[in-house]
């Protein structure tokens, strides 16, 4: 039986599946990228993990905003949500997927540094000083904010347990199967 690819008012569709779970995936890798250049700087294993660290990010940012409007085309089909509580947890996730990238490459660009991701030059880099505001900003919040989500993913995996063995709203069924 082939999956439909619009989300119905009972689960969510193909298309909105394949995005969750891929960026679950590419968070884990992010997240993962993260705790090796902390944990273990200078090692072949931070190496390995942290060379992706820019261009995961830059996916995942790419597949956040097409995964926003694709829940907004979608806004009047897709199950409702349990409470006030999940709806507003949801866009707190969305604000931090889409504000922790942005402020990385706000940062980025006011280092002077160029930047390259998937072979595509995104940002050219420039002489003379850094802009210490955007190099500030990204110092201050990127990471800082990038645990605040890591947080709320896992709140979000716990509450999909927690309403599906106390409350019987088998929200995790939604986007699983």
């Amino acid at each position: 039986m082939a999956l439909p690819i619009m989300d119905n008012s009972q689960r969510y569709g193909a298309i909105s599946r394949l995005l969750h779970w891929g960026m679950a995936l590419l968070f884990a890798w992010q997240f993962t990228s993260a705790t090796a250049h902390w944990l273990f700087p200078d090692t072949p294993f931070e190496e390995f993990f942290w060379g992706t660290h820019y261009p995961v990010g830059v996916l995942l940012l790419t597949l956040v905003v097409l995964r926003a409007i694709w829940a907004l085309a979608n806004a009047s089909r897709r199950p409702p949500s349990v409470s006030v509580m999940a709806k507003l947890g949801h866009l707190a996730l969305y604000g931090l997927m889409i504000a922790i990238p942005t402020i990385a490459l706000i940062r980025q660009y006011g280092s002077g540094r160029s930047l390259e991701v998937f072979g595509i030059n995104l940002m050219s880099g420039f002489e003379g000083e850094e802009i210490t505001w955007m190099t500030d900003l990204g110092g201050l919040l990127h990471g800082e904010l990038g645990w605040t989500l890591l947080a709320l993913i896992v709140g979000h995996i716990v509450m999909a347990i927690l309403h599906r063995k106390l409350t019987h709203h088998d929200v995790l069924t939604r986007m699983a199967r």
